[in-house]
């Protein structure tokens, strides 16, 4: 496998994992999860060239949503 079919995989099983959490959590369909999920700065950083969150844990990605939608509903901006 070459690295961008790796990372491509990662990629979407993080996506995968965040976003049957949010299933779970919210108690949401998986469109609203996955639009959750895809609409995230985590998501836009998950696809950056360097894609270093790739390495990460989904557990620890979901951690990272979720503070970042509570930034955002607080009107903060994560950064």
């Amino acid at each position: 496998m070459k690295n961008i079919q790796i990372k491509e995989f990662l990629l979407n099983r993080i996506v995968d994992q965040m976003a049957t959490f949010l299933i779970e959590d919210k108690n949401i369909t998986i469109i609203d999860a996955l639009n959750e999920v895809y609409s995230s700065n985590i998501y836009n950083i998950l696809q950056s060239k360097d894609g270093y969150l790739v390495s990460k844990s989904p557990s620890y990605l979901y951690e990272l949503l979720k503070k970042e939608q509570i930034s955002r509903s607080n009107g903060q901006k994560l950064g």
